[in-house]
């Protein structure tokens, strides 16, 4: 079963195919030649005396543990789902210049001949010009680039060719009849191609989830956090955490089998332990990511809640660039929860606008107050907003009117129905380093300009604090302090998501 190759005067086991079994115990006797022939010797009888394992020369980045994974795709891509030769159109519906209609599978040579009628098939990852003829009529279809990809070296591991063909419905619809004639030819189920792909060994999962969060990339930082992961950054985590978990087991299993044997360390159960701690150190350290790699790839949830008519649908309009809810001056004109997504310097934001938070019997209003609250509870940020421009009615133009008592008891009432660990509370704070809460003043242009200072010190101040919210002043009618505010907004957004190409891949999905 084992052949010893005398390399330099010293012997050494070579091999390249071993079962499981044997290879889970190579991996602690691989530096020992006496251990692997003990390991060999106790091990052969439940090896099948007629089967036969290649022995060649090992490579130099030969690594056994890798084998079973890959003889078990492989096997995979061998079964019965495969055989048939899918087409389907690649790129997206709709008018277009260019579309991609590409086929998969062992006819598509044949399918490729029969289309463009000659006896030669292009040259492999050329594109070449072709007439694509209907395979019943013989009519001309559409004159594209063609390209042909023989397996292994495509995209899904089998024989592929792709159509470039003009992005007309008419044409897209007449070549996709034509290779629905030929016989054997299937159209293709969502993301087939793809499947194909991880079957025989091209992609694996994290490199599938990656594909698919980088199609559905809306941002920059989306589409760099799902490029790192499909190039195989998540994945090598992954395939580390399982070698050391395995080598772990190989010595654990190692001195159960071989414990009397001079050959095994002593203190190896001691080894595996302090690496198994290891490990799950490693482990825990990446889930616990605060959600980064999740929320960068479904968009931070943000949500702005305020007093009735406080211009809550008016910053959402502002930011959003174009009306997405109706701005009136009769107060809880918002009644639902209205969504929209942006783009806040590359990073998604999902930003929710809701009904005006105050005590009603109206039944719809106060079935949209429950709404607002519970979106603010479920959301990564909440955005409280108030009328700065009420605090006249209640005496700021007065002596020993105190800005801070005004707002803090302004944004106690909006927080007292939402559910959350995390209080608003100047004295004793316990935010952590991105707080859930951020509070937007507004309406600033209404204030006489002695109440405006006044009210721009008691900001300065509360900005000196080191715990408690984010503090931001604008007027959404004059857009003062707009910039500022999304500055502010997109570093706390930012440092939620945090830096897709920096340290260990974030985890996207769960």
């Amino acid at each position: 079963m084992f052949q010893l190759v005398h390399a330099g005067g010293k012997p050494k086991v070579d091999f390249t195919m071993l079962p499981p079994c044997i290879l889970k115990r190579v991996f602690y006797c691989r530096g020992n030649v006496r251990g692997l022939l003990s390991l060999a010797r106790t091990m052969n009888h439940i090896i099948q005396k007629d089967a036969l394992y290649a022995v060649q020369q090992k490579p130099a980045n030969f690594n056994p543990m890798e084998y079973p994974q890959k003889n078990y795709t492989t096997l995979h891509a061998l079964n019965g789902q495969t055989k048939k030769t899918i087409y389907s159109l690649s790129s997206g519906h709709g008018r277009a210049g260019i579309a991609v209609i590409r086929v998969s599978g062992a006819q598509c040579q044949s399918v490729l001949k029969h289309l463009i009628r000659r006896s030669d098939i292009p040259e492999a990852r050329v594109g070449t010009m072709c007439s694509i003829l209907s395979p019943t009529s013989g009519e001309l279809l559409d004159k594209a680039i063609v390209l042909w990809f023989p397996g292994p070296r495509s995209f899904t591991g089998e024989d592929v060719c792709e159509f470039h063909v003009h992005g007309g419905p008419a044409v897209i619809r007449g070549v996709l009849s034509a290779l629905g004639s030929c016989e054997g030819l299937r159209s293709a189920e969502p993301g087939e191609f793809t499947k194909r792909a991880f079957l025989n060994g091209k992609l694996d999962l994290t490199g599938v989830e990656g594909l698919g969060d980088l199609v559905d990339a809306d941002t920059e930082v989306q589409r760099r956090q799902a490029l790192r992961q499909m190039s195989g950054d998540l994945a090598g985590v992954y395939q580390d955490w399982r070698e050391r978990l395995l080598e772990i087991v190989a010595h654990v299993e190692a001195f159960i089998d071989f414990g009397e044997d001079e050959n095994i360390e002593g203190d190896i159960l001691e080894h595996a332990s302090n690496s198994l701690e290891a490990l799950s150190e490693s482990v825990r350290h990446h889930l616990a990511d605060n959600r980064r790699g999740e929320r960068l790839r479904s968009g931070v949830h943000v949500t702005i809640v305020g007093e009735p008519n406080a211009g809550k649908s008016s910053l959402l309009n502002l930011i959003c660039k174009r009306p997405a809810a109706i701005v009136t001056p009769i107060a809880g004109t918002t009644r639902d929860v209205i969504e929209s997504a942006i783009d806040l310097g590359g990073y998604p934001v999902v930003l929710s606008d809701t009904a005006g938070i105050r005590d009603s019997q109206d039944v719809v209003e106060k079935e949209g107050v429950r709404r607002a609250t519970e979106r603010a509870e479920n959301s990564d940020m909440v955005l409280l907003m108030t009328d700065v421009s009420s605090a006249l009615l209640s005496g700021a133009d007065s002596h020993g009117f105190h800005w801070e008592d005004f707002i803090s008891t302004r944004i106690a009432a909006l927080t007292e129905g939402i559910k959350d660990d995390r209080k608003l509370n100047h004295e004793q704070s316990s935010y952590d380093d991105t707080p859930k809460y951020m509070v937007l003043l507004n309406k600033v242009d209404l204030l006489p300009e002695e109440e405006r200072n006044s009210l721009l010190e008691a900001v300065r101040i509360l900005k000196e604090e080191k715990h408690g919210p984010s503090w931001c002043y604008l007027s959404c009618k004059t857009t003062e302090g707009l910039d500022q505010f999304l500055e502010v907004l997109r570093d706390k957004v930012a440092e939620m998501c945090g830096d897709p190409l920096a340290g260990n891949p974030s985890l996207a999905q769960l």
